[in-house]
């Protein structure tokens, strides 16, 4: 049988959304008997006819509708639109009918994680705009409880409703200590959880 695995799923522009990714599937690896796999979407065009291609040039493939049907636990990621998910990952929630439909999702954990050019640019109400469609899949939502140190501690990102990142004006501020150790701590967190309710789950993952 295939390993279980947690979907860290992101859509990142200028790369601070995909350093999260990144941090957070560090986390899932410190647990053992689950691995993480990185995947992203591809942007969305005004232009009809473009095109792009099946392989990224750089970072994480693009996902499929397997890598998310037989996820043991997803964490999603995407920078802020005006207190929003982004357009690619939402286009590719909206794509997930099929799963909805068989169930493919329930009891499986879930978590989001963000990133905004200010402090107060829409972290809270983009991680609430990913929740919503889990929960209509029937996903298990995990925010951070505040027994994470870094939580209180925190003078740049960091959310009870999941990982966040103020990446300044021009998105050139580092990811701060805390919230390093947010991702880190969410990552270990959402695959704990994945483990114990595995059994719950519909589907296991193919042979």
């Amino acid at each position: 049988m295939a390993s279980p695995y947690i979907l860290v799923l992101y859509y990142s522009r200028h790369g601070a959304t995909q350093q999260l990714a990144q941090l957070i599937a560090r986390g899932v690896e410190q647990v053992s008997g689950i691995e993480a796999r990185l995947r992203t979407v591809p942007a969305v065009s005004t232009v009809c006819e473009a095109t792009a291609d099946s392989i990224p040039d750089q970072g994480a493939i693009y996902c499929t509708e397997d890598d998310l049907r037989y996820c043991t636990g997803l964490a999603i990621g995407s920078p802020t639109r005006f207190g929003n998910m982004a357009a690619p990952l939402k286009y590719f929630l909206d794509g997930t009918s099929a799963l909805w439909l068989s169930g493919a999702l329930i009891n499986k954990p879930a978590t989001a994680f963000t990133s905004t050019a200010s402090l107060h640019g829409g972290q809270e109400t983009t991680l609430l705009s990913m929740l919503l469609p889990l929960l209509h899949h029937g996903m298990v939502y995990s925010g951070i409880p505040y027994s994470e140190p870094a939580l209180l501690a925190t003078t740049t990102g960091g959310t009870p409703y999941g990982v966040s990142h103020t990446a300044g004006p021009d998105n050139d501020w580092e990811i701060s200590d805390s919230e390093s150790q947010l991702c880190l701590a969410t990552g270990k967190r959402i695959a704990e959880l994945a483990l114990q309710l595995s059994p719950l789950q519909k589907q296991p993952p193919p042979q």
